[in-house]
């Protein structure tokens, strides 16, 4: 692995698996925070969007919405086919086991790709981490 050391490959699965919620929910105290000074000399970064939304895999990170909210009929007619009545989003949770992740490759193709930093959305609009 050229680039990128064990620590910081271990440091990008130990935040995609923590998941914290803020404790002040106003945008002052984000917005107050200043970036930090390689940010802007990054340049280029890479945002993964990982989730139990990946279970199903279809359509999107917005799964949850589509089918939860908005009710397209695609989504719905989705799980309709293809899980059992009264099946719900959390239900996905426990098939989220991430058994091909692989660290060492996922840092070897983020290297290569030139990225400078990587973010791993754990937490997405859906709510569940």
């Amino acid at each position: 692995m050229q680039g990128w050391s064990l620590i910081q490959v271990w440091a990008l699965l130990s935040i995609s698996l923590s998941c914290q919620s803020l404790t002040d929910p106003n945008w002052g105290p984000i917005d107050s925070r200043p970036l930090p000074e390689w940010f802007d000399r990054a340049k280029f970064g890479v945002f993964i969007h990982w989730g139990v939304f990946s279970v199903p895999s279809y359509g999107s990170e917005w799964f949850w919405y589509y089918w939860q909210k908005q009710k397209l009929t695609p989504y719905v007619e989705f799980m309709d086919k293809n899980y059992p009545p009264g099946f719900s989003y959390a239900d996905f949770a426990p098939m989220f086991t991430a058994e091909f992740f692989d660290a060492v490759q996922w840092a070897d193709l983020l290297n290569d790709s030139g990225a400078k930093y990587v973010v791993l959305t754990t937490k997405h609009h859906e709510g569940k981490c």
